[in-house]
């Protein structure tokens, strides 16, 4: 692994948690976290998440509300299926799977966000880099 600081992108509810919070919290690691609030979790779109790996990000998080808690009704359980799919979507484009995280509200707070984040920057870290090109590797096979 290189020296190179990971990039990490934390898409997380604006009403959860303060961002400042879990930046100085995740702040002592050789990790780069961009931490983007949205209304609601299940505003994050596959779009966004596909994006994020685009601009360099090496594994992406969304974190949800605890289930019952979002003021959207279903709006975790939209965000939970939306990066399945995204993680999917990773290992048919050869970057492999586990790139993608959700991480669920519970009664730790921030504190328990903090572990987690650090959980999935050890898993990143552990995991063969890869850079997306954006070139399908079975158009220049078949040419």
């Amino acid at each position: 692994m290189s020296n190179q600081a990971l990039k990490i992108d934390l898409f997380c509810c604006s009403s959860s948690f303060d961002p400042d919070e879990l930046i100085r919290g995740c702040g002592k690691n050789n990790c780069e976290l961009k931490v983007i609030p949205v209304p609601c979790s299940g505003k994050v779109d596959i779009l966004y998440l596909t994006k994020a790996f685009e601009t360099g990000a090496d594994g992406v998080a969304v974190v949800i509300c605890k289930k019952g808690d979002c003021r959207y009704l279903e709006g975790n359980l939209r965000a939970r299926k939306r990066v399945e799919a995204v993680d999917i979507l990773l290992d048919e484009i050869g970057l492999g799977r586990g790139r993608m995280a959700i991480i669920q509200m519970g009664d730790g707070g921030i504190e328990q966000i903090i572990r987690e984040v650090e959980d999935f920057r050890k898993r990143i870290e552990a995991a063969p880099r890869k850079a997306y090109s954006g070139e399908d590797p079975d158009l220049e096979s078949k040419e």
